[in-house]
């Protein structure tokens, strides 16, 4: 009896690993809700846009205008600069969108460079408020 057990327990091993050998690993694999491509594709698309964010509040401060409005207020071109880029995502996207609302107008000739100035000045010093804050 006791010679049993042993040969039962190996072809019981034998039959569970044919078995695990046998069935598709997909069965053992977790799903995710998310694809690790939709994931990726994510955080490329909100990396190209706070991008482009900064290149746009970077263009509107480097402008003609914006270094006079910078110049106004005695405030550094750099230290805005690098503000910017430590804004996060959300005041980015809102000035960025001010700034650019700000220069088309201005090209459009419904505001004049005198009220462009003051824009480029509430918008460095919100900026600077912002990085100052945190």
């Amino acid at each position: 009896m006791f010679r049993s057990v042993p040969r039962l327990a190996e072809c019981l091993l034998v039959g569970v690993l044919s078995l695990a050998v046998a069935l598709p690993s997909s069965l053992f694999a977790q799903d995710h809700v998310v694809s690790s491509a939709d994931l990726r594709k994510d955080v490329q698309s909100v990396a190209a846009s706070r991008e482009k964010s900064i290149e746009t509040l970077n263009r509107t401060l480097s402008s003609e205008q914006g270094r006079k409005a910078l110049e106004t207020v005695h405030v550094n071109y750099e230290q805005v600069q690098k503000a910017v880029s430590t804004l996060d995502d959300s005041d980015l996207a809102r000035l960025s969108a001010r700034a650019q609302a700000a220069q088309t107008d201005f090209a459009a000739g419904r505001i004049s460079d005198r009220d462009l100035i003051f824009i480029l000045i509430g918008v460095a010093v919100v900026i600077l408020i912002i990085v100052a804050v945190r």
